[in-house]
């Protein structure tokens, strides 16, 4: 299985791209109000993706957490980090109003609710088996009574919810924790980020990645839809950050391959 964005979605990242080469770089008051309406630039966080954000003692750190400083001080405005223990509980409050910008991967169905950028980092998602299991390959793990731990509302999940045709879905609050699920409850895979899942498979001889990806992976900004002025802004800012290397420096600067800068 390969993921296929729909052909509306590469359009709208396509137009998206060419208009954030001729706007404007200088914040008008009405890309103030849609990026930061309080004042402060108040970014959302996914702490379940450790390619993207991790904790630390001085907070959170990571490529997303680079770029969101960067917009704040392209704005001319503070910011505050709202983090979130997984993907899905942050696109899940994309209309709470608790946050101005926030990093997922790009999905139809989140799409709904959040506008989005081009991708600026590509990873791939990956599966998880026990040493043990018959399953050698991608398309083994799309048959009946196959058990595919995963966490709730990432992007792979969803991916998989329209993709799968035999196989279930075991949803785990996090991604972190469906690995854990995976080895606790006797489950047959577990699908999440290739990065965590190799370092798991690293340090645990009883399982073992499957060869290849089931999807790609891209991953975006994104506010929350109806701020046009906002997203116009946001993609351009995006585009000027990967031309000039910003994301790829700030992947290696956080233990990252910066290969994974999207093009």
């Amino acid at each position: 299985m390969t993921i296929r964005i729909a052909a509306s979605l590469c359009a709208l990242l396509i137009v998206t791209r060419a208009h954030a080469e001729t706007i404007p770089m200088t914040p008008s008051p009405a890309i103030l109000h849609d990026l930061a309406p309080t004042g402060t630039l108040r970014a959302a966080i996914n702490l379940g993706n450790p390619v993207l954000a991790r904790s630390g003692a001085d907070g959170p750190a990571g490529v997303s957490v680079d770029l969101a400083r960067a917009l704040a001080q392209k704005l001319g405005m503070p910011v505050a980090f709202v983090t979130f223990p997984g993907a899905g509980t942050v696109s899940g409050s994309a209309g709470s109003g608790t946050w101005d910008i926030c990093f997922l991967a790009i999905d139809p169905k989140r799409a709904e609710g959040i506008a989005f950028t081009a991708p600026y980092v590509l990873i791939a998602g990956s599966y998880l088996v026990p040493a043990a299991s018959p399953i050698g390959s991608l398309p083994d793990v799309d048959r009946t009574g196959i058990r595919i731990s995963v966490g709730r509302g990432s992007a792979y999940d969803l991916f998989l919810t329209r993709a799968l045709r035999h196989a279930s879905l075991v949803r785990a609050p996090t991604s972190a924790e469906a690995v854990t699920a995976f080895a606790r409850d006797g489950l047959d895979v577990a699908a999440g980020v290739h990065q965590p899942l190799a370092a798991y498979a690293a340090f645990h001889p009883e399982v073992r990645l499957l060869p290849g990806h089931f999807m790609e992976i891209p991953q975006a900004m994104g506010l929350p839809v109806g701020r046009d002025a906002g997203a116009a802004f946001l993609a351009g800012f995006l585009a000027q950050a990967k031309a000039d290397g910003f994301i790829a420096r700030s992947l290696q600067t956080n233990g990252q391959d910066p290969g994974l800068a999207a093009p």
